[in-house]
């Protein structure tokens, strides 16, 4: 009976074979090596944008929150929207056009606040910066607009709202600047009272081609003060606010004027 190896031609015994146990060739650990070494770099990098994006987000919010309460206390030095429109006009070859002048809650009319009031937020000392009815409203009416071929669509800001998109923000329409314009409004209303509020967008909204502000307006339309508005001269002015740049108060439309006179019946409400 034979063993288990066979003896052959050259008298060696040849041995059943087994898996191969042999360490791992150099290009093989070359390969693992490679592998590893990429991967703690892929770690690393991850780890430096993971911590750029949280260092960003925090940034942010210590940014805007120290915004809100500084103006809070001090004028509004200029407004995005500002810096906007002059950069259009460079591009569009004209002549730059700048005109506002700050002015105290003091040195604008009753009447003036009471008229955009009228005008743009009836419910601004009710609500906490967002209507809830009114935006329930124009989502209803700009869903039936959708059908028709000449869509007049309906916004649903609050005068807290504007304020923020104003001040913090540009000017365009879309879900990334709403989502912004939601925050800011939370931080001023949390932040800042009515009045602030009130005296804020009184100083920065655009009331013309280049004109931002009462102050301004009043100057620019009708020669005289913010403090020393008419009745009729504020509503003038807030009729224009949805469209500054088209319409003129000092030269107010047939439709400007109508607006004009509904807004001076609703300022005996307030």
């Amino acid at each position: 009976m034979k063993g288990r190896g066979t003896k052959g031609d050259e008298g060696r015994v040849s041995r059943p074979t087994s898996p191969d146990t042999r360490p791992y060739s150099s290009a093989s650990k070359r390969t693992i090596l490679t592998v590893f070494r990429n991967s703690e770099k892929m770690k690393k990098i991850f780890k430096r944008v993971k911590s750029f994006i949280v260092k960003t987000i925090i940034g942010f919010f210590l940014l805007s929150i120290g915004l809100v309460v500084l103006y809070r206390f001090v004028p509004v030095p200029f407004t995005l929207l500002m810096v906007q429109r002059c950069v259009e006009q460079m591009m569009e070859g004209k002549d730059l056009k700048l005109s506002k002048d700050w002015v105290s809650a003091a040195k604008i009319s009753p009447k003036m606040s009471r008229a955009v009031v009228a005008a743009e937020d009836q419910l601004f000392y009710d609500h906490n910066g967002f209507d809830t009815k009114a935006i329930e409203k124009a989502l209803k009416y700009n869903e039936k607009q959708q059908t028709k071929k000449r869509k007049r669509m309906r916004g649903a800001s609050t005068i807290s709202q504007q304020t923020a998109k104003n001040v913090f923000l540009w000017a365009s329409r879309s879900w990334v600047r709403k989502g912004f314009e939601v925050y800011f409004t939370f931080l001023i209303e949390l932040i800042w009272s009515k009045e602030r509020i009130l005296e804020v967008y009184l100083n920065v909204i655009e009331t013309g081609d280049g004109i931002y502000g009462v102050e301004a307006a009043a100057q620019t339309f009708f020669n005289t003060s913010a403090a020393k508005l008419t009745a009729s001269q504020a509503a003038a002015i807030a009729a224009v606010l949805p469209n500054p740049r088209k319409w003129n108060a000092g030269k107010p439309s047939a439709y400007v004027s109508r607006r004009q006179n509904w807004i001076m019946r609703q300022m005996n409400n307030f």
